[in-house]
């Protein structure tokens, strides 16, 4: 079952407070998204460790329900 993009917004929200999240669906599939996730929480981290934050604040669900996701991480200016 596809995962909503609102769902997805929500739970990086949840996972990362105070992130601006911004979702795209890249196929019209329900099932291949980009999202742009900007936190204070980034500053500091690699990307790799921002992107495992995210990861983690999706639950499990990334390899599963929500088959991709690209991402963009930062920090703000």
């Amino acid at each position: 079952m596809p995962m909503n993009p609102g769902d997805i917004e929500d739970m990086i929200k949840a996972g990362i407070p105070g992130a601006k999240v911004t979702i795209r669906d890249l196929a019209g599939d329900g099932d291949h998204y980009a999202a742009e996730v900007v936190a204070e929480a980034f500053r500091g981290k690699t990307r790799v460790q921002q992107h495992q934050m995210v990861y983690d604040a999706l639950k499990g669900h990334m390899g599963g329900t929500l088959h991709a996701l690209a991402l963009q991480t930062s920090a703000p200016a």
